[in-house]
């Protein structure tokens, strides 16, 4: 009975002496692993980003994309050890810095030519203006145009019990719908910013310089997983 005893305390102990598996820090990474269980090529992850004129670029394996989910869903292309070290990541341009005389509003150019503001990403000129509203076309026939109803796309069926990844800006965790709720995901509604070597998202107005920073931004709001979104 002495021996049963001490084999069992003993496999209580070393289990209790597990370590608790830990967060791996590089980019792309996210995964969780432990000292005994971490072996060369487990982790797959990017070495460095680079933001461009809008444009998001993986300068490690010239991948990009405009959206940032997008980005941020492109596989690593490099593979090691996890590590809890935080990787040093700088945003690069592809151009040197140039002097920019500081325009007024009234001499920049408006939204609807605007770069920034053509690819869909906040813009500091025209972020907080109004859209111009064309006006409406006049004609002297008094013909009263007709309008065809909208056509409702196809319902999606969905299983209850399928897992789904949530594809809101800031979650990417996988769920089922059956437990999906009104305070399920912690997400930021957008959209991220990145202007004058700053970046950060505009929904909870923190800005960050360094990428691994603006990776670490808490989610500011909740709400329903979404495997659909844009």
């Amino acid at each position: 009975m002495s021996t049963e005893a001490e084999k069992t305390t003993t496999s209580g102990a070393a289990a209790a002496a597990a370590p608790a598996p830990v967060r791996c820090q590089r980019i792309g990474c996210d995964a969780t692993f432990t000292d005994d269980d971490n072996p060369d090529g487990s982790c797959q992850y990017h070495p460095s980003p680079m933001f461009h004129d809008g444009m998001k670029e993986w300068s490690c394996c010239k991948q990009r994309s405009h959206d940032f989910s997008l980005f941020l869903a492109i596989p690593g292309c490099k593979t090691g050890k996890h590590t809890t070290e935080k990787p040093i990541t700088k945003a690069v341009s592809t151009k040197p810095a140039k002097a920019v005389p500081v325009q007024t509003s009234k001499q920049s150019v408006g939204a609807d030519t605007c770069s920034r503001c053509c690819q869909g990403f906040f813009c500091s000129d025209h972020g907080s203006q109004p859209k111009a509203q064309k006006p409406a076309a006049t004609s002297d026939t008094n013909i009263v145009p007709v309008e065809k109803p909208a056509v409702p796309p196809p319902k999606k069926k969905i299983d209850l019990n399928e897992p789904r990844v949530c594809k809101n800006k800031g979650c990417g965790k996988t769920y089922k719908e059956k437990d999906n709720h009104d305070a399920a995901c912690d997400y930021h509604p957008g959209p991220a910013v990145f202007h004058d070597r700053m970046r950060g998202w505009k929904c909870c107005d923190i800005h960050v310089k360094e990428f691994d920073e603006f990776m670490e931004i808490p989610p500011c709001t909740k709400g329903w997983h979404n495997a659909d979104a844009a």
